[in-house]
């Protein structure tokens, strides 16, 4: 059994925190939030994920897991700490590093004995030496400590499952001792463990990301030729994604990319990049394309609706940026209720999750706890989020409720030919 500390208990400290205890481990996850800990305490899930809830209280019963605001106290006999905290984009498109080092300068203030410290949180290049001297320079007295970086690949919705059961798990360090201490702690995932020195562990988690995101660009950019030239996206992506060069993930044509991870990411490699004198001609293109994604949608529902939205009512059926959670971190939703409420329409939505999230960020949007009530009386439903329960509604229930039989299918999870012989006013993304 280890003895762990994770600093920050959002997404991906919280869920590093629950799993780690689920292995064995004895884990002390701080926040210098006291509401949130509090919440925690009492079982209370900051986020919505699934089966988090049950693994954090497993674990808490089992007094592998506890909740503190107390650096002096999480730090108390732990052999590593995690830092798991926000690094939000800055207004000039670089990562928000003030959290990273206020955890810095907390942990050297506090530590009593050598410690591993691992940036489990997505930083700039180059994080791991800054974190190292702002250590060095907090310490009361000098105490051994080295740096690792561990990025984080978790998916929001198969959290639990991508920590688990990794793809692999990356490791930077200049300390090689230290890298294999934290190479031991993920054996157990009995995951292919790649070992670097520090500034390549932290660009293989950008690289990875901003990879991503572009496949996500490329075959939405390839969808609107598809429209043009009558060929089906999703039949061209499922025989792209037969090669193995090039794999059929994140080939789903739709509203895009949004959530806490690609937006923030991508940003930030293309800012590191003009940093250095360099120009992300890809990047910038992968951003653009993305969001254009959401007004060209409203562009869409405005052309099945004889090109004027005003006094239209439209509901959007899904809010989180991506099923399986409540996240509404640049959802594509936001930007989209916004150009309709704009454009003069009245919008209405429902999410099985994030309706609460969502109501403070969209007040002029009515917001419903059910789907069919919110379908009643619609001009026309945009389909935002690829919720399974979204695949399994009652079609011809929704068709008798609209005013109109209007449907735009943002993330193509209906049948084309089904819902046009079901008399629906159909539109697809790329078919």
């Amino acid at each position: 059994m280890k003895q762990i500390c994770v600093v920050g208990v959002g997404y991906v400290g919280l869920v590093t925190a629950a799993c780690f205890a689920d292995l064995g481990n004895r884990v002390s996850a701080l926040d210098v939030n006291e509401e949130r800990v509090d919440n925690l305490k009492k079982g209370i899930m900051p986020i919505y994920e699934p089966g988090l809830d049950e693994l954090v209280k497993r674990n808490m019963k089992a007094g592998r897991i506890s909740f503190t605001t107390s650096y002096k106290d999480a730090l108390k006999g732990a052999e590593y700490v995690f830092i798991a905290v926000g690094t939000p984009s800055g207004s000039d498109g670089s990562a928000d590093l003030q959290y990273v080092a206020a955890a810095a300068k907390s942990i050297a203030e506090n530590m009593t004995a050598p410690l591993i410290i691992i940036n489990k949180s997505t930083v700039p290049i180059g994080t791991g030496d800054w974190v190292a001297d702002i250590v060095k320079g907090a310490q009361p007295k000098p105490t051994d400590f080295s740096v690792v970086s561990c990025p984080e690949f978790l998916r929001e919705g198969s959290a639990i499952g991508d920590f688990m059961n990794p793809h692999r798990t990356v490791i930077g360090s200049l300390d090689r001792d230290a890298a294999n201490k934290v190479a031991q702690l993920h054996l157990p995932l009995r995951a292919p463990i790649v070992i670097t020195d520090l500034r390549t562990a932290e660009m293989i988690k950008y690289a990875s990301n901003a990879f991503l995101a572009t496949k996500i660009s490329f075959i939405n950019e390839l969808a609107d030729l598809c429209e043009l030239v009558g060929a089906d996206v999703k039949e061209v992506a499922a025989g792209m994604g037969y090669d193995a060069r090039i794999g059929r993930h994140f080939l789903d044509a739709g509203l895009g990319w949004g959530g806490s991870c690609f937006p923030k990411d991508v940003e930030a490699l293309a800012y590191m990049s003009k940093e250095k004198g360099l120009e992300p001609r890809i990047l910038n293109s992968v951003m653009e394309i993305n969001y254009d994604r959401r007004k060209t949608a409203v562009q869409r529902v405005a052309e099945m609706l004889g090109g004027n939205l005003s006094g239209k009512t439209v509901g959007l059926l899904g809010l989180a940026f991506k099923p399986n959670t409540d996240d509404m971190r640049d959802a594509p939703s936001i930007t989209i209720a916004e150009a309709l409420v704009e454009a003069g329409a009245k919008v209405r939505a429902y999410d099985p999750v994030a309706v609460e999230v969502a109501r403070p960020i969209l007040p002029a949007v009515d917001m419903f706890d059910e789907p069919y009530k919110m379908a009643k009386g619609c001009d026309a439903l945009m389909v935002v989020t690829e919720w399974n329960e979204f695949k399994q509604l009652d079609l011809e229930q929704v068709k008798s409720l609209l005013k109109s039989p209007v449907v735009y299918d943002g993330r193509n999870i209906y049948d084309p030919k089904v819902m046009k012989e079901m008399g629906f006013t159909y539109r697809a993304v790329g078919r």
